[in-house]
């Protein structure tokens, strides 16, 4: 009698007798193994009470019926045991576990574990159901990924590759709450790597977004200073307002003040070596500008009035003890203030003061009437340097003065109008302080001393005659030469 190839079917031969038998036989194995479900595969002896039709795998060390049955499928068929070896490929369905297992030719193994591929399936859901537009669901509390390690054939390396159609589409993480947006991180619209974030899913703020040419970061919400990658200009206007934003010349556009453009640029920037320019339109400003904190990120400021016309630009101030312009912070890089003419009518006011650190530089000027001095450089760390030709057209205690080891330079061709008059001196170095003469020019006179060196203080004239009706003085160690 022979057999089928695959379940070991009897089949009936021609002319045999009780065909009913065979016949018979044949369906007992196919109720048997088609949707093979044992009951337990951990029994190494036959249980007690089986129930017809009920199946078993058997384990290694199989004793009674059962022996020399080891990994057979154990069938209770009409009161007595039917067994089936297992060909390659068959499933059988492990109740007591929940498992499926898969003959492999030399043992039963995890079915699922078996599977090494799964292509070009539609929807896959993981605890929950997945649809159309959400092929891939899973609903879970945690997950891992691993990197497959050198040893396993991996390069121990593990990367997360996501590609969009083209730089107008987006490829981003969305963070919901409820299903609302709340924060979202990726290429939004465009190649730069932007992070949002929204109250309500709706509305969204950018508030970081980094430049795909250069890496830099920028904050378009603020908060954080803003890394310039270029020179900037804001503006400042007698018709501005420093509600503005100051990157616009118009009355809606600038600022009103010379000090807001000033703590814009020191709160909100980060100048990474590039110059920031304030351009300030004619008119007269009476709050002055005060450099008390630095700037960030190196580089230069630059506030510029009218460099033809200084007198178009006036800076004005009137409150005791203040200065045109004061600076007391550290510079981090140089400060030139150029095209202002400068008029302080309070109590012991300069027109420019520096008694902080770092180099700050004059240019084009008009120096009116002081209450107290033109120029002024305070402490060995202040340097004053004026670098271009300007005009005097009002008296001072002193038109240039170093004190306690402040340093300043001249190299200017100076035109003095009227005759303004210098109480203390036109130029004064006291107290191991140092001003010196580079080169420049004078047109015009003035009244009072030519200059005044005490302290230990020294004037460098290189031969230059410095306006006054009276002859210098020198002493305690004071130095002219």
């Amino acid at each position: 009698m022979t057999d089928t190839a695959n379940l070991g079917l009897p089949c009936i031969e021609g002319s045999q007798a009780q065909k009913h038998i065979t016949h018979n036989e044949a369906l007992r194995l196919l109720d048997t193994l088609v949707q093979l479900a044992v009951l337990d595969r951990d029994l190494t002896a036959p249980p007690g009470t089986p129930s017809d039709g009920q199946r078993w795998i058997v384990k290694t060390g199989a004793t009674s019926g059962w022996a020399g049955h080891v990994d057979e499928i154990a069938a209770w068929q009409d009161g007595m045991w039917q067994f089936s070896m297992p060909q390659t490929g068959w499933l059988a369905y492990v109740v007591d576990e929940g498992a499926l297992l898969a003959w492999n030719g030399s043992g039963w193994t995890d079915a699922i574990a078996a599977l090494t591929s799964l292509n070009n399936m539609t929807l896959v859901g993981l605890g929950t159901m997945a649809d159309g537009t959400n092929p891939f669901s899973a609903k879970l509390n945690n997950t891992l990924f691993v990197a497959k390690t050198v040893a396993e054939g991996g390069d121990g390396h593990l990367r997360y590759k996501l590609s969009k159609e083209c730089a107008a589409k987006t490829l981003s993480l969305l963070l919901q709450d409820n299903y609302s947006g709340r924060a979202e991180i990726g290429l939004t619209g465009d190649d730069d790597l932007h992070i949002k974030v929204s109250a309500d899913g709706a509305t969204w703020r950018d508030a970081i977004k980094i430049d795909r040419g250069t890496g830099r970061p920028s904050f378009p919400c603020g908060g954080v200073r803003e890394m310039l990658t270029a020179d900037r200009i804001y503006y400042v206007r007698a018709d501005g307002s420093d509600g503005n934003n100051g990157r616009i010349n118009s009355s809606g556009g600038a600022f009103l003040t010379l000090q807001k453009a000033y703590d814009v640029v020191a709160s909100t920037l980060d100048l990474g070596g590039f110059t920031v320019t304030v351009q300030v339109g004619a008119g007269t400003y009476a709050g002055g500008l005060s450099v008390a904190q630095p700037w960030t990120g190196g580089g230069a400021v630059i506030f510029c009035g009218d460099v033809t016309t200084p007198g178009n630009v006036v800076v004005s101030t009137s409150t005791s003890a203040t200065p045109g312009v004061s600076v007391t912070a550290v510079l981090p890089g140089k400060l030139t203030v150029t095209g202002f003419k400068f008029a302080t009518s309070g109590a012991g006011s300069d027109a420019v003061a520096h008694s902080g650190c770092g180099t700050l530089e004059i240019g084009a000027a008009d120096f009116g009437a002081c209450t107290r001095f033109h120029v002024l450089a305070l402490g060995a760390a202040a340097q004053v340097r004026l670098t271009a030709a300007y005009t005097i057209s009002g008296g001072a205690s002193a038109h240039l003065l170093a004190n306690a080891g402040g340093y300043l330079s001249f190299n200017s061709a100076v035109t003095v109008i009227g005759t303004p008059a210098f109480s203390s001196a036109f130029a004064y170095a006291t107290r191991l302080a140092l001003i010196e003469v580079a080169g420049g020019s004078f047109a015009g006179s003035a009244t009072g001393k030519r200059y005044a060196a005490d302290l230990n203080g020294v004037v460098l004239s290189s031969g230059l005659t410095f306006p006054g009706d009276l002859a210098g003085t020198t002493a305690t160690g004071g130095q002219w030469a």
